[in-house]
């Protein structure tokens, strides 16, 4: 018996700044969540990882993360993806300046 496939995303840090971006289905790399590929295919996520992970110029880290669809695009389905979309957690600012959790 098969396992339902979960939709994923493509996500990474960018190389130089750090930011966690997400990868969409023109092949650039987004700072906004709702922007990233919803991949409802397993083998069409594993063929977008690999994609990414070629950029290595670009971004590290690369990896698939399950999501959903939205109102306004993918949304995160775990804390952690949830948590990665407000940036960086040692202090407030860039995307936590106008987020509060």
């Amino acid at each position: 018996m098969s396992r339902q496939f979960t939709p994923k995303i493509v996500t990474a840090n960018a190389l130089i700044e750090g930011d966690v971006v997400y990868f969409t289905a023109d092949d650039r790399w987004s700072r906004r969540h709702a922007e990233a590929e919803l991949i409802e295919d397993e083998a069409h996520a594993q063929l977008r990882l690999i994609r990414a992970v070629r950029q290595q110029d670009v971004i590290v880290g690369a990896y698939l993360a399950d999501a959903m669809a939205g109102p306004d695009g993918p949304e995160p389905i775990h804390f952690r993806e949830s948590f990665r979309t407000l940036g960086p957690s040692n202090y407030a600012h860039g995307k936590q300046e106008s987020t509060h959790v």
